[in-house]
């Protein structure tokens, strides 16, 4: 196998097996051990690609080593303890960090963006729409809220710290990353396409596991949504890295199956709307079905998705509305 290489998967792992491999090109005896038992390793840096890793953590962070000692991350976690354990990776590694690329502006992509900034001076990159909420964090609870975010929905899972953010227009930005625009989850989300073909996928995915257990992922347009699935099962690639499923290199399935359970939800909200009704009534009777229990978070998470739902079928003939007794009412279209 001396001067070829392929990905080998075991569990969430992926790592590089091939004949006389270099530190950079290898995950070390211990990390392989991991992998082959099965265990998942919070915080464990693997590697899909030549110049290509991520860090298995719960939004995973990707790496691409632009040079020996340089690397941009793409996102960077939750928060400042998530932002410190990549900086210790990364001077494990001896690597230099230069920039982080965001996918978009959701608190567990960007957390770690203000401390890595200060610890660095690296810069950070971000599509315009999304770097405004990168800016200015409290306007993601704000906007899931609808108005000014109760205590409880102003948390370090909503809510990040701001940083300074510049576009990827900027000279600064790595030429060699294709942006790929991945709309639909997000306002502007974007995914990253390293020169080894390695595609981060951010947020445009989740596992099979994630949808059967919570079965409403967080959608902001449900038809760029579908598009976005669509042109990902077209993609070619070596490796896959969504953020919140196992890396691959097919996504065909799982995104066929993200489409499945979106017009799954679609229609159960059509029939829902047989009799007409409001929004909170419909809201409540998804609850009840998929079994999701109600606090501030899933109410704004769970509650903004249904409104894409609500406009979306409006907009494609499904359901009508109408304001009945100063209510908003939503019924099927028979």
């Amino acid at each position: 196998m001396e001067g070829q290489f392929a990905v080998f998967s075991q569990g969430s792992c992926l790592w590089y097996a091939c004949g006389n491999l270099s530190r950079e090109e290898r995950m070390d005896v211990s990390r392989k051990k991991c992998c082959m038992e099965g265990k998942r390793v919070m915080y464990e840096l693997i590697q899909v690609g030549e110049k290509s890793y991520y860090i298995d953590c719960p939004a995973k962070i990707g790496i691409y080593r632009a040079t020996e000692h340089d690397v941009y991350l793409i996102d960077s976690g939750n928060d400042k303890e998530t932002g410190r354990k990549v900086r210790q990776i990364l001077e494990r590694e001896g690597w230099n960090l230069q920039g982080i690329l965001n996918t978009h502006s959701n608190a567990d992509h960007i957390g770690g963006n203000r401390y890595l900034q200060n610890q660095t001076g690296c810069s950070i990159f971000a599509e315009e729409l999304e770097a405004a909420f990168i800016r200015n964090p409290i306007l993601e609870p704000s906007f899931l809220y609808g108005g000014y975010p109760c205590k409880e929905l102003r948390h370090k899972f909503l809510l990040a710290q701001g940083s300074d953010v510049t576009d990827f227009t900027d000279a600064a930005f790595p030429k060699e990353i294709e942006v790929i625009p991945l709309p639909g989850h997000y306002f502007s989300m974007v995914g990253f396409r390293t020169p080894d073909d390695t595609v981060f996928l951010a947020d445009c995915l989740s596992s099979k596991a994630t949808l059967e257990k919570y079965a409403v992922p967080f959608i902001y347009d449900v038809s760029a949504y579908l598009q976005t699935l669509d042109v990902v099962a077209q993609m070619q690639g070596n490796v896959f890295v969504p953020s919140h499923a196992e890396a691959t290199d097919n996504i065909v399935e799982l995104a066929r199956y993200n489409q499945q359970k979106v017009l799954e939800v679609a229609e159960h909200i059509t029939q829902l709307c047989r009799e007409p009704l409001q929004f909170e009534q419909i809201l409540q009777r998804l609850f009840d079905k998929y079994g999701l229990s109600m606090n501030f978070e899933q109410y704004v998470l769970v509650g903004s998705t249904i409104r894409s739902y609500l406009a979306w079928l409006k907009e494609t003939g499904k359901l009508e509305a109408a304001f009945t007794e100063n209510m908003l009412l939503w019924k099927t279209v028979e």
